[in-house]
């Protein structure tokens, strides 16, 4: 997971650690040697052996010491997905904690790492949410799902919907999206495999209404959750997001839950934004982070949203689902 993004910061740290940490130059020791000496004659050699040691372990570090070597750092982040303002924050925040400062020789990794450790945790610093107290506090709880065209909506809800069961909570599927081509009976085998029933509509029928269906139906049989799919739909058409305006006036959702393909790059920040400003996002999903080498998409979606990273889509069986860390994240990519 995220191996692309872990083996490119790997091999920075590594590059920085090498520049810093190069041999002395011999001119150097030439005139440490005759400071010493020079000491032992005046009668103060402890204060220059102190001044000395200091010198020997430790060294400035200067922009030219990370010129190259941030200059690589950019470019890597690029080619894992991270968005050009998120890799020039991590480079400042890099440079920001060594530039000028004097690093004891054989510390420079250790502080390479808690620079990028720290500058990761930052981005990653989002409003935390709890699933659970929603449900807890509001029966039934509506769960929106909303995403790009093939982002894996549909197979998200479901294994959301699994998580929940497996918790205790009852659950029903809303078939929202009743505009692609064998959505709903998608939605009913999901419903058939895990025991939850599925309120649907006709094929054409108004997206809200049946989710408001599902609502009544769930408050009719006590049942904790609404899971809501709807049609995908990309960001810039402006109709479709205005029928998706309606299904969430209309039925007030208690999270709305942005579901993002982990492929598709740098695309998934213009996805994000729209979606977003158009409907309001409460969380994000992403969606085939096993197969998604890179992982420089989640950070920048994290940076540019600010908002919850619910869970993390892993695999295709309906248990393949994580709940999102940031501490466990930037542990496997450093």
């Amino acid at each position: 997971m995220f191996g692309l993004l872990k083996e490119k910061l790997s091999k920075v740290v590594r590059k920085i650690s090498e520049n810093i940490e190069k041999k002395k130059p011999v001119e150097r020791e030439v005139e440490i040697e005759k400071e010493v000496k020079k000491a032992v004659k005046k009668g103060i050699v402890k204060k220059v052996l102190e001044k000395v040691t200091k010198k020997v372990l430790e060294k400035k570090i200067s922009d030219k010491d990370l010129e190259g070597v941030l200059s690589d750092l950019e470019i890597s982040l690029l080619e894992a997905d991270v968005a050009f303002e998120v890799s020039e924050k991590i480079k400042n925040d890099l440079k920001g904690h060594l530039v000028g400062k004097e690093v004891k020789r054989g510390k420079v990794k250790e502080i390479v790492v808690k620079t990028f450790k720290d500058s990761l945790l930052e981005i990653l610093k989002v409003p935390s949410i709890n699933l659970d107290e929603i449900i807890k506090k509001k029966s039934p709880s509506l769960l929106i799902f909303l995403g790009f065209n093939g982002s894996g909506k549909t197979t998200s809800l479901a294994k959301v919907g699994n998580y929940l069961k497996n918790k205790g909570f009852s659950c029903v599927f809303a078939a929202g999206d009743s505009w692609r081509s064998a959505a709903i009976e998608q939605l009913e085998e999901h419903g058939r495999k895990l025991g939850v029933n599925v309120i649907k509509h006709t094929y054409g029928a108004d997206s809200a209404a049946i989710i408001f269906d599902a609502k009544k139906h769930a408050e009719s049989k006590g049942i904790d959750v609404v899971l809501a799919d709807t049609a995908g739909r990309t960001h810039v058409n402006k109709n479709l997001m205005d029928e998706l305006n309606k299904v969430v006036r209309v039925n007030k959702p208690d999270l709305k839950i942005l579901i993002i393909d982990s492929l598709v790059g740098n695309d998934a920040v213009p996805q994000a934004k729209m979606f977003d400003e158009s409907i309001g996002v409460d969380a994000v999903m992403f969606t085939k982070i096993d197969v998604n080498e890179k992982g420089g998409c989640i950070l920048s979606v994290a940076h540019t949203l600010k908002k919850p990273i619910l869970f993390l889509g892993v695999g295709q069986k309906y248990s393949d689902i994580k709940t999102f860390k940031a501490e466990e994240f930037i542990e496997n990519i450093i």
